[in-house]
């Protein structure tokens, strides 16, 4: 008989048990991860396009109209808007509901004309406060 057959030292086979033991744990740890986040779905709402109002005399008012887009993947309600952080008021009513790709216009109306060539941040909140879209334009010349 032989006695001299050749195998993996135990500290290699466990070292070796340990590295697939923690492989599979992060392979599921990650599985898991991108699953509860498709359950959980997206709020995000984007500003595609926005129009500074001009009065018959092209003149600038005090109207911006924005066109936004939820594309998030669950419904998004918009609560306040502000303009370079201030609240305005928006011909909308009092909370705009976007379901997952709805595109929709909202008219802000701010507190005096808006000046050619200056810039004007636009955030977009839902009801519990939490901002759902910002965007930054210059008014045209």
């Amino acid at each position: 008989m032989f006695k001299s057959r050749k195998a993996l030292s135990p500290v290699i086979a466990s070292v070796i048990l340990i590295a697939v033991t923690i492989a599979v744990a992060i392979a599921v740890a990650a599985w898991m991860g991108a699953l509860s986040i498709g359950f959980m779905g997206s709020s995000s709402v984007t500003i595609t396009k926005v129009d500074f109002v001009k009065d018959a005399a092209g003149a600038p008012t005090e109207n911006i109209t924005l066109t936004v887009k939820n594309i998030g993947t669950k419904a998004v309600t918009i609560a306040t808007v502000k303009v370079n952080s201030q609240n305005v008021n928006a011909t909308h009513p009092a909370t705009l509901t976007l379901n997952p790709g709805d595109s929709k216009d909202i008219e802000v109306i701010l507190a005096g004309n808006w000046t050619a060539g200056n810039p004007y941040k636009f955030d977009l909140y839902d009801g519990s406060g939490q901002i759902i879209g910002s965007y930054q334009e210059t008014a045209p010349s």
